[in-house]
């Protein structure tokens, strides 16, 4: 009998829905709020709540009927539990619960960050022990995968995610949301001439981008009160290169300390064109095996939510529909809901 399962994803600002049939992805559909959220240089959370619960029934629909699925058909249903913004998830974990009560099918709860690696599936199979590099705009994180759904976190952010500073450097820059693209962009245009620090750069896997963000908005306004310009390429450039620089620091003594035989990407930041060049210039000659994931992975997707799910309803890992939803869900707790 096939395996098919129906996933929901919500945790931010995409409304998505997903099928896999015994691994074959049939249908992948995604509703961005980006546009929206643009106008205030970040995502609200109120309107995203409100716009998920505008999407959910319309994605759900549209993926039912690209995969030529009834949802009586399906095996079970998935959904992202955390980590989130609360009223986002709760759209998402509603309208699975939902959907487990009236067609009476198992309901999976998923690892946000969980999904983003397990992306990576649709590349290449995941070779163990294996580092995940999962940087995002609310996680930043070093994890270490000794085999399937085994996860150690060895190094995290202790303030800001990387990608939160991506966008609040591009805001004091004056650049539009989200800040990864903009910066990315003129990085390339631009010479690393700014001095900037490195906050804990020290033995630990641990990583903090508060002070790196502190410091350009403290440049950016001492610039502005001399009334001397900011020059936008050379400052992106140096921030980039100061802030992939403490992931791929830390990571490739990771990559020599756990003796791991692959290293995969994970999160919106791995679309970064200079983490992507770099990590795969890094470990060319190398017998690490480095996996990129394609673009359409590194945003919020349902389709990494169902690889997530196929793996647990193998194991039989189900919730009571009494399951609510954990905005701060660590990784290596994903079992304990």
């Amino acid at each position: 009998m096939s395996k098919i399962i129906l996933a929901i994803e919500s945790s931010c600002d995409e409304t998505a829905a997903a099928i896999i049939k015994d691994e074959e992805l049939l249908a992948n559909i995604v509703s961005t709020q980006i546009e929206v959220h643009t106008k205030y240089g970040g995502v609200m959370p109120e309107i995203a709540s409100r716009l998920h619960c505008e999407n959910i029934a319309i994605v759900l629909k549209e993926a039912l009927d690209k995969a030529q699925i009834k949802l009586e058909d399906i095996s079970a249903v998935a959904v992202t539990r955390g980590p989130g913004l609360i009223g986002a998830l709760h759209v998402g974990i509603q309208a699975a619960k939902t959907i487990a009560l009236l067609y009476n099918k198992p309901l999976i709860p998923v690892h946000h960050l969980a999904g983003h690696i397990y992306a990576n599936e649709y590349v290449k199979p995941l070779k163990f022990p294996l580092l995940a590099i999962v940087v995002s705009g609310g996680n930043t994180e070093l994890v270490i995968m000794r085999d399937h759904l085994n996860f150690e976190i060895i190094g995290e952010t202790k303030d800001d995610a990387i990608g939160e500073c991506y966008d609040k450097v591009a805001r004091v820059m004056g650049l539009p949301y989200p800040g990864g693209i903009p910066i990315d962009k003129y990085a390339k245009e631009g010479k690393h001439t700014y001095v900037l620090p490195r906050p804990l750069h020290d033995k630990s896997y641990d990583f903090s981008y508060s002070g790196l963000k502190t410091s350009v908005i403290n440049l950016a306004h001492n610039l502005e009160q001399k009334g001397e310009s900011i020059n936008i390429p050379d400052l992106c450039c140096s921030f980039q290169e100061t802030a992939i620089g403490m992931i791929l620091e830390k990571a490739l003594r990771a990559v020599k300390e756990y003796k791991v035989k692959q290293v995969v990407l994970a999160g919106g930041v791995s679309a970064n064109s200079y983490l992507r060049a770099q990590i795969q210039e890094q470990l060319k000659n190398s017998n690490v095996e480095v996996v990129i994931p394609p673009m359409w992975c590194c945003t919020d997707n349902a389709a990494m939510i169902a690889k997530v799910a196929s793996r647990l309803y193998d194991e039989n890992v189900f919730a009571p529909l009494s399951i609510s939803v954990d905005p701060s869900w660590k990784i290596d707790d994903f079992r304990n809901f």
